[in-house]
C-alpha cells in the first residue's frame, strides 16, 4: 500500500463526515494521528486539485468542488447557494436573462449556480474560465487587496493576449482594477458579442463571490444598460444583507 495515498483518503473521508463543519489542521492531524507538517503538505496538494478548500465563513477546511463533482452533488458551498438562489430567481424573472453565482478558484472564475431564462437563444458560458476573461472574475479580483493582487499576478501572470485587451502592463492592470472598484461593477463584451455584468458579494467585508448576468449583445441593448445594472445591483445588495446576518 502507498501510505501517502491512504492518508489523503483518510483526510478526505474525515472532512466528508461532517461536510458543513470546517475542520482545522490541528483537528485533522490529531484525529488521524498525523504529523502536522505531513498533514499540511497533503492538504495543500488536495487543495491544488480542488478536493479540499479553505472555508469562506469560518476557519478550517471543507470539501472542494472536485469532491462534489465526482458524484454530481450540488452541495458545494450549499449555504452560499441557498442564500443566493431566491434573489437570483427574482432577478432572472424580472429581466428574463441568465443569472450566475460564481467564486474565484485559483486563477479561474467558477460558476456555482445558474438560474436560466426561457429564451430559445441562450448565452453560453463555461463553468470554469480564466478570471481575467470574464466580468465575474474581474469583479472578484478588483476587491482583493493590492497585496493579494500583486501575489495573484506574480503566481498567474498578467492577462494573455485577448483576455483583457486594456491591460498591457502591471500599471495598466491596476488602472483597470481601480476603474472597477470605483464603478462597483464589472462589464465585459466578448468577441462572440456576449455581454457580462457582475457585482461583488461580501461576507464580513471580504469578497467571497459575485452575482453575474450574461446575455447576447442585442438583448442587452434592448433591455438597456441602466435597467440591467440597477436590477443586478439591487439583487446583489439583497444577497449581501443576508450573507452578513448569518
Amino acid at each position: 500500500m502507498i501510505q501517502v495515498i491512504n492518508r489523503a483518503f483518510d483526510i478526505l473521508e474525515f472532512i466528508a463526515r461532517e461536510p458543513d463543519k470546517p475542520k482545522v489542521l490541528g483537528e485533522i492531524a490529531q484525529a488521524l494521528d498525523l504529523n502536522a507538517g505531513t498533514c499540511s503538505n497533503i492538504i495543500k496538494t488536495m487543495m491544488n486539485r480542488k478536493y479540499i478548500e479553505k472555508a469562506e465563513f469560518k476557519k478550517g477546511y471543507i470539501l472542494g468542488s472536485a469532491a462534489y463533482n465526482l458524484t454530481g452533488n450540488e452541495g458545494y458551498r450549499k449555504e452560499l447557494i441557498d442564500i443566493s438562489r431566491p434573489d437570483m430567481e427574482i432577478l432572472t424573472s424580472e429581466l428574463n436573462e441568465n443569472s450566475e453565482l460564481s467564486v474565484l478558484q485559483q486563477d479561474l472564475r467558477m460558476v456555482l449556480l445558474r438560474v436560466k431564462s426561457d429564451h430559445d437563444v441562450q448565452a453560453r458560458t463555461a463553468s470554469e474560465k480564466r478570471a481575467y476573461d470574464t466580468a465575474a472574475g474581474r469583479i472578484m479580483l478588483a476587491y482583493l487587496s493590492d497585496s493579494e493582487l500583486e501575489a495573484f499576478v506574480q503566481k498567474y501572470g498578467l492577462p494573455e493576449t485577448g483576455e483583457w485587451p486594456e491591460i498591457k502592463s502591471l500599471a495598466s492592470f491596476f488602472v483597470e482594477i481601480s476603474k472597477i472598484r470605483t464603478a462597483g461593477y464589472s462589464i465585459q463584451i466578448s468577441i462572440n458579442q456576449i455581454v457580462g455584468l457582475a457585482v461583488p458579494l461580501f461576507k464580513d467585508e471580504k469578497i467571497i463571490a459575485c452575482l453575474g448576468m450574461y446575455m447576447p449583445n442585442y438583448r442587452y441593448d434592448a433591455l438597456g444598460h441602466e435597467r440591467i445594472l440597477q436590477s443586478i445591483i439591487k439583487s446583489g445588495r439583497a444577497i449581501n444583507e443576508k450573507l452578513n446576518t448569518i
